[in-house]
């Protein structure tokens, strides 16, 4: 588990992740399948990148140009249930990724997996937590664990690239 020590900015980080560790997909595939099931294409690993820009530029036009009140206290609200309290804000990101799973929010899924791959969970630790929301959701969750695996593979990809 990582360390639940919080820096002043309130973001939970652990020791680096061990980059020996093989992804989720080739735990379970042979070498010769891996280069078929882990996406090794630049423009997966660019998913991530539009994924965190349109995030970025939506959140922007909603909370800087708009002027409602009731959706930036929801904001602020969201962004204030991740810091540490009872529970370290890295286990609080752990809990949003089943939430995600179970309620089959892809973007929510990555936002998740990328914080929690910032604060140091391991991929077992990761797939015991998504295992967790398909029990509790249920077979229609598979094809967002399909997506969940696909964007560790891409989040560990770029750590052995150093991104």
């Amino acid at each position: 588990m990582p360390d639940s020590t919080a820096s002043p900015a309130g973001d939970a980080h652990a020791a680096p992740h061990d980059t020996s560790e093989k992804s989720v997909s080739e735990k379970n595939i042979s070498a010769k399948d891996a280069s078929e099931t882990v996406p090794s294409d630049r423009s997966d690993s660019d998913r991530i990148d539009a994924f965190n820009a349109h995030r970025e530029r939506m959140n922007e036009r909603i909370l800087d140009e708009g002027d409602h009140l009731g959706i930036k206290r929801f904001f602020r609200l969201d962004g204030a249930a991740y810091d540490d309290g009872a529970l370290p804000g890295d286990t609080k990101e752990l809990l949003g990724l089943v939430a995600s799973a179970v309620l089959r929010c892809n973007d929510c899924i990555d936002y998740h997996l990328q914080q929690c791959v910032e604060a140091g969970w391991s991929d077992d630790e990761l797939m015991d937590a998504l295992n967790v929301a398909l029990v509790v959701g249920g077979s229609i969750v598979i094809p967002h664990l399909r997506h969940a695996v696909e964007t560790i593979d891409l989040l560990r990809s770029r750590e052995q690239a150093g991104e």
